[in-house]
């Protein structure tokens, strides 16, 4: 059994009562044995033999994490059973990919149960050989305490050179326990018969040598051991671990840094700069954790200045002023938004000390308050002059100093370099709107932090893009905005109306003022919704009354690329406005006949029959449809018979015969039809698929639809589709969209184990809130209804589900009529 087929099985017994999952499990017992030997990675007999029997011991085993039940599955002291939950760890790591999951516990559990006596621990394919084979470093470090001698020699073969006196003092200690004082002589000799081999700690040795002379090795060993250090498991694995690997876990609580400093001094952390990807820089490994001393920092610093200062929980203000970072070797951006935001960095500090200013204004945290205040008391110093203000722009690009002292020249009368009396090297705005870079945009996040009247007062100064900076990417209060728009006129609307990242409010406050260049930028460089496209094309006010469309908003359609928008230009076709339509139909080739005579409908409704002439002379429509158009265009009754052909083109059954062809490859046909602005009749496509008129491939693209009627969504959940993996089925969709609920898949989708497929995938996607809770009590309901406390209707439900043709109710009715047919 798989773990995708389990599922089901792990669903049922958690519906069902508890008395009647107990039951359900033992009656389902290998198959559940199967689904719990896939999750913990261990062979099934194994499994059995750990959870023992009954039901509900199975069932309990089912909601267990993993790693809690192979740490219970190691203090059996069972030697078979240690060697596989050693193994098991790579089959619960993380998405089971071949690394091991983490399980500091599990190896000092083992060792713990170990019965040094039984010879299958030792055996050729026996644990210790294992951990010998394929355990790494810091992994192996509860072996040199353990009770395997063998295992002692090895792992201080491997580490010595890396673990602190005392733990090696420990792993002697724990070797003449077991061996005596003979067996430290003969690790000491044969470590000494290794070929090109040096343990690293000849001091280690003699003490070996010497205690071994000893009438009482241990007390020789324990004498010499230091007491109360490295005696914490999780904090020596944590040093090993940066050691061994180059990488550090969670910091350990109980680290002591006197300790880690006096490891250093003995055997130094390497600080060998990083080479592309990988570091070698071990004691920047260190400096992730808080509370990592200074000088450790600092050390690691001068190695490598911008990882560390990257990765540095603390990085101390001497790495800020240093040598270092005026070579630009330390990213402001990440070390002082870190440090400000935790407060180890002193704001006022940063802004008096650190240089130079604009990577310092680049990289201040301007949504941290205490930043935002110390900034708006330096800069009270440059008034409401906007001189100070020009002068500070112009100076910042070549300024190498703080920012105070940057500030502080700015507003100084008597300094001898110029002043600026308008905005240096001024730029016009651009389209769309591109964000502000380098000293642009240190200067709009330094003027957001003045105050209303100071910014008031030097608005009408700036440049057209600072202007259009200031609107766009920046949040100006509504005082400062009206001067803004006072000084520098619609210009500045329309130049903040060429970006897409307009808040809800600016779009608002934008679409509202109805100005021609302004609207013309939000259709072309805005994303606007499509209701809005088709307002301003046919000319109608925010607030009412119509005007006819504005040259600007026409040269946006000119220009708008067919590729990507044609149905900007779609949204135009009811128009009626005459330069819409002499662009719609000098652009488009309009494939369906509906949608030519809705252009014409709309014209002649709008501009009547000579505006039709404008666009029948412009020869881009078919021939047939031009002679028979200009025929009408005298008739007393023309534009109602014009609005007959339109209407005998829409006929629900004439669009239901579109939508039945086979399409071929790209659109498909529903998404013809309303890409040339045809509506969808939907109740009378509704009624086609209740009479079979309409095919099932039709109805499947119709509910791919974010528009698609609840109604007949509900009706085509009996053909359920797989759930797929690369694309989004159409009932992800509508459970997106809020169409459909998880009950209507519930209780109206089928086959059956597709309904349960989509229905495990909703509830687990980011995306989709359903309430849990909910589903589960209706569920639990409805299982409750039809397989009641009987384990073998539940059972036959189970066999059933992977070919049942029906829905989630008539699934569980069936196996509820299996097991008590009607009498």
């Amino acid at each position: 059994m798989t773990h995708r087929s389990a599922t089901p099985l792990r669903l049922a017994l958690r519906l069902a009562a508890p008395d009647t999952a107990d039951a359900l499990a033992e009656r389902l017992r290998p198959e559940l044995l199967a689904a719990l030997s896939d999750r913990f990675g261990l062979p099934e007999e194994m499994v059995e033999t750990l959870t023992g029997p009954g039901g509900a011991a199975l069932r309990a085993a089912l909601d267990t994490d993993p790693a809690e039940f192979l740490l219970r599955a190691a203090e059996t002291g069972d030697p078979l059973i240690a060697r596989a939950v050693w193994r098991a760890r790579y089959r619960i790591g993380p998405g089971r990919t071949g690394r091991a999951r983490d399980l500091p516990e599990l190896l000092p559990a083992i060792l713990r149960a170990a019965d040094v006596t039984d010879p299958r621990w030792e055996a050729e394919d026996g644990l210790v050989p294992l951990l010998q084979e394929e355990a790494s470093g810091f992994e192996l470090l509860p072996a040199l305490t353990g009770p395997f001698p063998q295992l002692i020699s090895f792992t201080l073969v491997q580490l010595a050179r890396l673990l602190p006196l005392p733990v090696a003092l420990d792993a002697c200690i724990a070797l003449v326990q077991l061996a005596g004082g003979k067996g430290l002589l003969a690790f000491a000799d044969g470590v000494e018969r290794i070929e090109d081999f040096d343990l690293g700690r000849p001091e280690l040795l003699d003490l070996m040598r010497a205690a071994a002379a000893e009438d009482d090795p241990e007390a020789f060993l324990r004498e010499r051991r230091p007491a109360g250090e490295w005696t914490d498991p999780a904090a020596l694995r944590a040093l090993l671990r940066v050691r061994d690997t180059g990488s550090s876990g969670a910091r350990p609580d109980a680290l002591d840094w006197a300790l880690v400093r006096r490891e250093h001094a003995r055997l130094p952390f390497e600080t060998e700069p990083s080479r592309g990807r990988h570091s070698r820089n071990r004691l920047m490994q260190l400096t992730r954790w808080e509370g990592c001393p200074e000088d450790l920092v600092m050390e690691s610093f001068r190695a490598s200045p911008w990882s560390t200062s990257r990765v540095a929980a603390e990085l101390p203000f001497e790495a800020l002023v240093g040598p270092e970072a005026a070579a630009g070797k330390v990213p402001f951006d990440e070390a002082l938004g870190r440090g400000l935001r935790t407060g180890r960095l002193p704001v006022d500090r940063v802004l008096a000390e650190v240089t130079p200013a604009p990577e310092v204004l680049g990289a201040l945290p301007y949504d941290h308050e205490p930043t935002r205040k110390a900034l708006a008391g330096l800069l009270d110093r440059l008034g409401t002059d906007p001189v100070n203000w020009l002068t500070c722009y112009a100076r910042m690009g070549r300024a190498r100093g703080s920012v105070a002292a940057l500030i502080d020249d700015a507003a100084s009368a008597t300094s001898r370099q110029k002043r600026n009396t308008s905005w240096p090297r001024p730029l016009e705005a651009v389209f769309p709107a591109t964000p502000p870079e380098a000293s642009r945009a240190a200067f709009l996040n330094l003027f957001q932090c003045a105050s209303e009247e100071a910014q008031i007062a030097v608005v009408p100064h700036f440049d057209a893009r600072a202007v259009q900076h200031l609107l766009v990417y920046g949040d100006p209060a509504p005082a400062v905005r009206d001067a803004v728009i006072a000084a520098h006129g619609v210009a500045a609307q329309a130049a903040q109306a060429s970006t897409d990242a307009l808040s809800p409010e600016k779009l608002a406050y934008l679409l509202d003022l109805n100005e021609p260049q302004v609207d013309a930028n939000l259709f072309f460089h805005c994303r606007i919704d499509q209701e809005e496209r088709v307002r301003m094309l046919a000319g109608r006010l925010r607030g009412g009354g119509t005007r006819a469309v504005p040259e600007e908003l026409l040269h946006a359609l000119r220009e708008t690329n067919l590729g990507h928008y044609r149905h900007w230009l779609i949204a135009g076709l009811d128009s009626g406005d005459l330069g819409v339509a002499r662009t719609l139909v000098g652009r488009l080739k309009l494939r369906i006949p509906a949608a030519r005579l809705r252009l014409l409908v709309a014209v002649w409704g709008r501009g009547g029959p000579e505006a039709v002439r404008e666009i029948l002379a412009m020869d881009r429509l078919p021939v047939t449809l031009r002679r028979q158009t200009e025929k009408l265009l005298d008739a007393p009754d023309g534009l109602e018979k014009l609005r007959a052909r339109l209407a005998a083109e829409e006929d629900p059954e004439k669009l239901l015969a579109f939508l039945n062809k086979k399409p071929g490859w790209g659109e498909s046909q529903p998404h013809k039809l309303t890409g040339e602005g045809i509506p969808l009749p939907w109740p009378e496509l509704i009624a086609a698929y209740g009479s079979g008129t309409l095919t099932p491939g039709a109805a499947q693209d119709l509910a791919e639809r974010a528009d698609c009627p609840r109604e007949l969504l509900l009706a085509l959940l009996p053909d359920t589709p797989e759930v797929d993996r690369y694309s989004t089925a159409w009932p992800q969709l509508a459970l997106r969209n809020g169409t459909l609920t998880p009950e209507d898949l519930l209780t109206h989708a089928a086959p059956a184990r597709r309904a349960l497929s989509h229905l495990r995938h909703a509830l687990n996607s980011p995306e989709q809130k359903a309430d849990r809770q909910q589903l589960r009590t209706q569920a639990a309901t409805l299982t409750a209804e039809h397989l009641g406390a009987d384990p073998e209707a539940w059972a036959v439900a189970l066999q059933l589900l992977p070919t049942f043709a029906g829905t989630l109710p008539e699934l569980c009715a069936t196996a509820g009529a299996i097991v008590r047919p009607a009498a």
